[in-house]
């Protein structure tokens, strides 16, 4: 049985945190070393779901700010 990467896991509870209402569009993700803590994962891990996130227009990151939660598209 393949071992799943540790990203994909993150990106699977961050979506099901915004799928839930948990984390609504505006609110700012747990910062990289808060998700390093949080998932005991390497920052390559967290680089690699928030491309992920991103690519799937989930957040969008703000230079020195944080990521954020977007608004859904319609």
């Amino acid at each position: 049985m393949p071992i799943e990467p540790i990203y994909t896991r993150i990106v699977a509870d961050i979506k099901g945190l915004i799928a839930s209402g948990e984390l609504k569009p505006g609110d700012k993700l747990p910062s990289v070393a808060e998700l390093r803590a949080q998932y005991d994962a390497s920052n390559t891990a967290i680089r690699n779901a928030m491309l992920v996130l991103r690519s799937e227009g989930l957040v969008q990151g703000h230079q020195g700010k944080g990521v954020y939660v977007r608004q859904p598209t319609t």
